[in-house]
Formats: C-alpha cells, sequence, structure tokens
C-alpha cells in the first residue's frame, strides 16, 4: 500500500514539475509575442502614412531575415488580384465605349457623385424583353461591391447626354437610371437584364466605367493594401502559432500526466501476480521480484523458478534459473533477490515450476514479464542506454482522414502516430485510391516504381498526419475504380478480395525491391490478411528475412477464410478489444491460435478528438467550464435541426452507421423512449440498405406529428455535425449487437457526454456502469461512466436509458460530475501504444 502511495506521488509529483515548466515556458513564448505585437502597431502607423515607404521598410525586413517572406508575398499576390485587376479595368477606360448601347452623364462619374446610366434594350440581347416587362440595372463598384438594383424607366423622344443629342435610331429603345457613386469607388460596374434570368452582361466582360482620379489613387490604395495586409496577415499567424503553443503545451502536460497514470494503473493491475521492489528498480542496484503462481497457470506448483534476462533477451547476462521462496505466510507471493547490471534498460521474465526446462512455463502468454529499468549506461562509451526503435510498417486499405469508410481507418493512422510518439519509427503502405484527395497528404510526390504481377506498380509517397506513408498505384487500374470497397458488383473482373490480393503482396514485393528490412509487418483485418501467408512462402525465404508479423482483427464478420489463414502465419494476433477477444475466441478461424491471440482495447487521437480546440464547435471547452460549452453546442445542434433548444429536458444523441450490427430495433426503442420521458433526440446516420434508410426516413415522419419540438433525424453523413452531437448531447446511444470495439462511446466521454450502451465488445471494456460496475472501474483506474444494459428486448434498453434519465432528471448536479467524470478519463492511445509495442516484441522472440 506504501509502495502504490508513494507512486501516485511521484506520478503527481512529475505532472506538477511538467506544468511548472510548461508554464514558464508559456510565459516568456507570451512576452516575446508580446514584444513583436508592439513591433508591428509601429509599423502599421507608417503604412498608414507612407504606403510606399512601408512597402520598401518590408522588403527590407524580408531581405534581413527579419520579417516573414510567405506572408509578404500572399499580400502582394492578393493586392495585386485585387488592386491590379480594378487598375487594369481604369487603364483600359469605360468599356464597352459608348454610343450606340449606352452612354453614362456624367462621362466620367466621380466619387461620392452620381450618375446616370442610358441603355439602348433595343441594341443588345434583351430586345425582346420590350414585349413583356422593363429593364433592371445591377451596379456596383470596386468588383460589384455595394451593389444596387435599379428598375430603368424609358426615355421617350429625343434627349442630349453630357450636352450631345444622341442620334435617333429607329427602333431604339432607350431606358436611363441615376445611381449613387460610393466613396470608395475606382471602378463603377453595371449589368442589365429583365429582372429575371435574362442577362446583358457584355459577354461575360460586364460594363465598367472609371470613376475619375482613380488611376493616381489606386497606385497608392495598392501599396496601402499590401502593406495592411501583411501585418494582418503577420497578426493572423501569431495568433495561429499562440493558440498552436497553448494547445500543445495542454496536450504535453496532459500527456504526460497520462503516461504516468496508465504505466501506474499497469503496475497495479499486474501486482496480484508480479511487483518488485523497488517500484521503479535502477541499473547496478539490488531488486526483489514477487511473483504469485496461485493467479498464473503455475497455480499448485511446490516449487518456482525464475528464468530471465536483460534487454528484451538480448544482454549477455541471464537470470536463473532462480528457486523463489515464500515470505508471509499469509501471502501467496514467492519471491528472491539479484543485483541488474549497470547496462541494463530492461528486465525479463518467465516462471517455471522446473529448473532444468521441463516442467511447466508461465510466460504471460508468449508476451513475457517485462520490467523498465531506469539509470543505465553502456559499459565502453558512458552514453545513456536506451532501448532501440522498432521499424513497424502498417500494410492497410484504409487510413484516416484521405481513406476512411469505418473505425479500421482510424485505428491505422491513431496507431500509427501514437508508436511513433514512443520514438519507433512507424510507415504506412497504402492503396493509391483515385478517391483520395491527396492536398491532404504532405509533400505527396512520386519516387519509384517497380514492375511485378505483370504490371508496372507507380510508387507515391507523403505525410498523413506526421505519419511516413507510401502509396502503390498499379497501372493495371485496380484502384481506379472511382471506390475502396464495392467492386464485387461492378461490371470489371476483379473483385475487392482479389484487388486487396494482389495490393498484399505488392506491399511485400515493393519491401523487398526497396531493400527494407522492418521488424514487424502490420497487416489489418481480411483486406490484407493474404500478407501473413505470402511473406513466410513467398518472400521470407528470398531476401526479406527481418521482420515478423502481427495481424489484427477489426472485424471478424468480414472475409473468416483469410482470417484463418492469416492466424495461422502471424506470430501474433491481436483484436481490438479483450472482451471481443473473449466473444471470437470459439470461431473456426481463431481457436486454433488462442495461445498468440491478444485483446488490446482501441483508443482515440485526443488531437482530432479535442473539444478543447475544435472548430466545429461554436465554443471551445474543458472540464472547467464543461456546463457552459456544451450548452452553446446543444444550441447550435438545435439551430441546425430546427427545432428549439428546450434546455431543462435531456438532450440524447445517436451517431452511428444504421446496419443491424449497431441495433436497428434496439436505437428505434431507445428513441421512442426517450421522447416518451421529454427527452430531445437528435440522430445522425445513414444505412448502406435503401429499405433500412426508408424504415428510418418514415419513422422521422411519423414521429415529427407528436414530437416535433424534440427529435431530428439527419438520415445522411456529416462530419461537422457528428461533433456538435458530441458535444451537445447529454447521453449517447450505442445499443449494438457486437461491436468490436467502438469509437463514438469513446468520443463522447472526451467530450462530456455519458454513454448507453449494451455489454458487448469494446463497449463491455469501456464503460462502467454507474450502478454497478465500481470495482470493475477501480480496475482500471477510473470511476463509473455510463449506464449498460444486456438483453436484446425493450426492457433491457429501458432499464439503462431510465437509470440515466432518472440522474438528469432528479439529481442534475450528481449528473453534471458524472459528464465531467467522463471527459477527465484517458482513452487516447497512451495505453494501447505500450500494449502493441509488446506485442511487436512478442512477435520477435525466437521461440
Amino acid at each position: 500500500a506504501n509502495a502504490v502511495a508513494e507512486e501516485a506521488a511521484a506520478v503527481r509529483k512529475a505532472a506538477e514539475d511538467a506544468a511548472a515548466i510548461r508554464n514558464a515556458q508559456v510565459e516568456a513564448e507570451a512576452a516575446e509575442v508580446a514584444a513583436r505585437m508592439a513591433v508591428i502597431e509601429e509599423a502599421k502607423n507608417l503604412a498608414a502614412e507612407d504606403p510606399q515607404g512601408a512597402c520598401a521598410a518590408i522588403d527590407a525586413k524580408i531581405l534581413a531575415g527579419e520579417g516573414n517572406a510567405d506572408d509578404w508575398a500572399e499580400a502582394k499576390r492578393v493586392s495585386d488580384e485585387v488592386i491590379g485587376h480594378l487598375l487594369t479595368v481604369v487603364k483600359n477606360g469605360t468599356a464597352p465605349a459608348v454610343g450606340d448601347k449606352w452612354h453614362l452623364e456624367p462621362a466620367q462619374p466621380e466619387a461620392g457623385g452620381r450618375v446616370t446610366v442610358y441603355y439602348d434594350a433595343a441594341a443588345t440581347c434583351l430586345a425582346g424583353v420590350k414585349q413583356y416587362g422593363s429593364i433592371t440595372l445591377t451596379s456596383g463598384c470596386n468588383n460589384f461591391e455595394e451593389p444596387e438594383v435599379t428598375v430603368m424607366k424609358e426615355v421617350k423622344g429625343r434627349f442630349k447626354v453630357n450636352g450631345a443629342a444622341v442620334k435617333a435610331v429607329k427602333g431604339s429603345w432607350w431606358q436611363k437610371a441615376e445611381v449613387d457613386v460610393p466613396d470608395g469607388a475606382f471602378v463603377m460596374d453595371f449589368v442589365f437584364s429583365d429582372g429575371g434570368n435574362n442577362y446583358d452582361n457584355n459577354d461575360r466582360a460586364d460594363y465598367h466605367s472609371a470613376v475619375k482620379g482613380a488611376e493616381e489613387t489606386l497606385d497608392t490604395t495598392r501599396f496601402t493594401h499590401a502593406s495592411e495586409l501583411y501585418y494582418k496577415l503577420v497578426d493572423d499567424r501569431l495568433v495561429r502559432e499562440k493558440r498552436a503553443r497553448e494547445r500543445n503545451a495542454r496536450r504535453a502536460i496532459i500527456k504526460t500526466k497520462s503516461k504516468a497514470e496508465a504505466a501506474l494503473v499497469t503496475r497495479r493491475q499486474r501486482e496480484h501476480v508480479l511487483f518488485v521492489e523497488p517500484a521503479e528498480p535502477r541499473a547496478g542496484d539490488t531488486v526483489r521480484v514477487h511473483y504469485n503462481p496461485s493467479n498464473t497457470s503455475l497455480a499448485g506448483a511446490t516449487e518456482v523458478y525464475i528464468i530471465g534476462g536483460y534487454n528484451r533477451w538480448t544482454h549477455a547476462e541471464s537470470i536463473g534459473p532462480l528457486q523463489m521462496v515464500a515470505g508471509d505466510t499469509a501471502s501467496s507471493h514467492v519471491s528472491v533477490e539479484f543485483t541488474i547490471p549497470s547496462d541494463a534498460f530492461k528486465m525479463d521474465f518467465v516462471f517455471s515450476n522446473s529448473a532444468d526446462g521441463t516442467g511447466s512455463f508461465d510466460n504471460n502468454n508468449k508476451l513475457d514479464y517485462h520490467v523498465p529499468v531506469t539509470g543505465g549506461v553502456h559499459k565502453v562509451t558512458g552514453e545513456p542506454v536506451v532501448e532501440p526503435p522498432l521499424h513497424v510498417v502498417s500494410i492497410c486499405v484504409e487510413m484516416a482522414p484521405i481513406a476512411k469508410v469505418g473505425g479500421l481507418g482510424d485505428v491505422v493512422t491513431s496507431l500509427a502516430r501514437a508508436v511513433q510518439d514512443e520514438g519507433h519509427n512507424v510507415e504506412v503502405i497504402l492503396p493509391k485510391h483515385d478517391t483520395i484527395d491527396y492536398t491532404q497528404v504532405e509533400g505527396f510526390v512520386e519516387t519509384t516504381g517497380f514492375s511485378w504481377g505483370m504490371t508496372y506498380n507507380r510508387v507515391f509517397y507523403g505525410k498523413v498526419e506526421g505519419v511516413d506513408t507510401y502509396f502503390i498505384d498499379p497501372e493495371n487500374g485496380m484502384f481506379r475504380v472511382g471506390m475502396i470497397y464495392g467492386t464485387d458488383y461492378l461490371e470489371i473482373p476483379m473483385t475487392d478480395a482479389e484487388r486487396f490480393g494482389f495490393f498484399s503482396k505488392a506491399a511485400l514485393e515493393w519491401l523487398l525491391q526497396s531493400k527494407r528490412q522492418p521488424d514487424i509487418i502490420h497487416c489489418h483485418d481480411w483486406q490484407t490478411a493474404p500478407c501473413a501467408k505470402s511473406f513466410w512462402q513467398d518472400y521470407q525465404p528470398f531476401g526479406l528475412s527481418n521482420p515478423r508479423v502481427v495481424f489484427t482483427i477489426h472485424n471478424l464478420n468480414y472475409g473468416a477464410e483469410l482470417i484463418e489463414e492469416a492466424m495461422s502465419f502471424a506470430q501474433v494476433s491481436t483484436t481490438v478489444s479483450r472482451t471481443y477477444a473473449e466473444e471470437i475466441s470459439s470461431h473456426q478461424s481463431i481457436r486454433d491460435n488462442l495461445d498468440k491471440f491478444h485483446g488490446v482495447v482501441n483508443g482515440i487521437d485526443p488531437e482530432i478528438w479535442d473539444p478543447a480546440n475544435d472548430d466545429f464547435l461554436p465554443r471551445f471547452y474543458d472540464e472547467a467550464d464543461m456546463v457552459e460549452g456544451k450548452a452553446a453546442a446543444r444550441e447550435a445542434l438545435c439551430n441546425h435541426s430546427n427545432i428549439p433548444n428546450k434546455a431543462g429536458v435531456p438532450m440524447v444523441g445517436v451517431v452511428t452507421r444504421l446496419s443491424s450490427q449497431k441495433g436497428i430495433h434496439l436505437i428505434k426503442r431507445g428513441i421512442m423512449r426517450s421522447l416518451e420521458r421529454g427527452c430531445q433526440v437528435v440522430l445522425l446516420g445513414s444505412a448502406p440498405d435503401p429499405v433500412i434508410q426508408q424504415e428510418f426516413d418514415m419513422l422521422f415522419h411519423e414521429l415529427k406529428q407528436s414530437y416535433h419540438d424534440f427529435m431530428c433525424f439527419h438520415l445522411y453523413y456529416n462530419e461537422p455535425l457528428s461533433h456538435l452531437i458530441y458535444a451537445g448531447s447529454d447521453m449517447l446511444l450505442v445499443p449494438s449487437m457486437f461491436e468490436p470495439c467502438g469509437l463514438s462511446q469513446l468520443i463522447a466521454m472526451r467530450y462530456g457526454t455519458v454513454p448507453i450502451v449494451r455489454r458487448t465488445g469494446g463497449l463491455n471494456d469501456t464503460v462502467f456502469d454507474y450502478d454497478m460496475d465500481h470495482k470493475k472501474a477501480e480496475w482500471e483506474g477510473m470511476t463509473p461512466n455510463g449506464f449498460s444494459f444486456d438483453g436484446t428486448n425493450d426492457d433491457a434498453i429501458d432499464y439503462a436509458l431510465n437509470r440515466g434519465m432518472d440522474l438528469a432528471y432528479n439529481k442534475p448536479a450528481e449528473f453534471r460530475k458524472l459528464q465531467a467524470n467522463c471527459m477527465s478519463q484517458d482513452w487516447s492511445w497512451n495505453r494501447p501504444a505500450l500494449e502493441y509495442i509488446e506485442v511487436y516484441h512478442a512477435a520477435r522472440k525466437p521461440y
């Protein structure tokens, strides 16, 4: 207990120290920004007094390396685009030339005055308007700023313009209108119409006339505009940079604290089997290892031996076999003491009931037991000893945000970023889908190519969310089909399985031909499952010898045969939650390889899902101002949904794909029960099945008859709206029939929204019932965060919903506390990334 308390205190101290350092940095940065802003203010004043001199001063700053060249180039570009266009019009004079079609009086308008426009519609494409209506003049200035619409009046008989008689032409139909010339006008712009959809816009060039003195004024204005815009761009950039620094500082503090707390929870969860004294051993010191065989596969053993090593089993020194001895008779732990080498960074253990290796072993389900060691130094150089980084290559067909269909894309990107943040080298290989918006790929460029599979395969490179990503583009057109999935139903010769099978092997071929030797090849779901078998049969014996294969099942509902094959050939396999691993463990494709199968709960990327920095919300918020932030989001959500904001009742949100997996009948019942209890409901989602889509469309219109002020369905996908629902709802309904992991409940909690879930898969691993799961939450280092149910009938979902609504209605302060607790919990990739790193190392073990 004392050790745990000391560790907790150390965690708090580390977080406080990190916060103090960051606060000092923020203060220093703020002072720097204030000084720079003062310089900018002085420069702005110069721009107002001497625009040409201000531009020369900016040029000098850029040459001296003191200004921002990109901002200055952009300011000049915009000024040339805006002012330069006006200058061109001014220098071209009145266009088209006055005469048969139109006249102006005065011939050159003056700013602040008025101008009369004469127009002979009969000489233009609007000649026919005389038969049914009148001519409408749309006028404006400086490219139709300050637009004004005027119905013109017919000019009857002979008339003069600027003192000269207008030549009479048989059949002419002259119109006139007087309009204002704004004070800031340089060019007056005109278009004529019949008041409807028929226009005379001078063959899309419009009618123009320069304002008197405009050319001289515009020359000066161009300098003023450029210099003022430059300082505005600098101001905006400074604000963005300051906001980014604050965001990064906040995230750094949260991440440091969360990682320390995650490590503490992991140690505490392991204490019933293994713990060490001291809790954070140092290289060169003595350590005592305590082990409880009664909670392992060695239960009932009369003797227990520790067998170990250091530095992922690579160190020359080893541990034992050493017999462990019992201590306190009240405890079932046995222990042993030894000295750690001075150049160790990690201790590695397995346990056995025999000293000669012939008995039973506990190797933590092939992951072994590992304990970090601090303070190790290299015996020759004296440099600190650190764990060498792994080189991980993820081969997949989805990657958020550029190629996202479901949760697979989110996991690939977020896991890659998280493992990379732990100091490892991560690359992703993806098909070059023609549906990708490549402007979202930083530094996108073609790098190389290779011939294979009876075609030439071009290879492109770019960074996606900071991750090195390679795109394979076979010239046979397999990924130029306008979609990621769905070619089984097109009139082309290749199915999805065939296309992705080709890609899986093409990715391995590129690794071979590019002479890459990663430590891990991580393949995902049925789409790239063929990598596992092909690697061992076609590539490992022929030069691609270093990698080992990790395979992750994201959803067993598809491609079971391919999954079974990958399970057999992969060194380690995972799925996306512990409960889902248990639920599918008896499946034919899984059961023969359970000894290398692990459940690792997915996380969410806190930089993408962050209410304190979410541009889709009307205001940012965190735990401190959660109530105000969620209220603003709810108001915006109600406005978007065209329903009144009934702030006194709970808002229930649904963000889902409308499919049988998601519990269609339970979603309908949950909506109905929420409305019966007086809640407001907003649903966002679409159905791949048109029958289900129509069902929800009909349900929406039916419910609107009785609950028009209380509900709205958005039967499509809309990313910004999903953020508003997560933030603006009080509860989120997730009643899935099965859910490998689920991300919506994690996102909801991040935004302070209480999840109502069915106990299945990852929902069971991440949502702890407010009334019943206190011990379960405590085990994870948390407190209850939602409401859950087990069955599949109306009574089951009513049971969870009623308890949530009762708390919101009857104990609003307690409900707000529950929402704040949801926000405080860490469902990022901090812990899952560390678990995956252990999986990667386990895959590389020689036995």
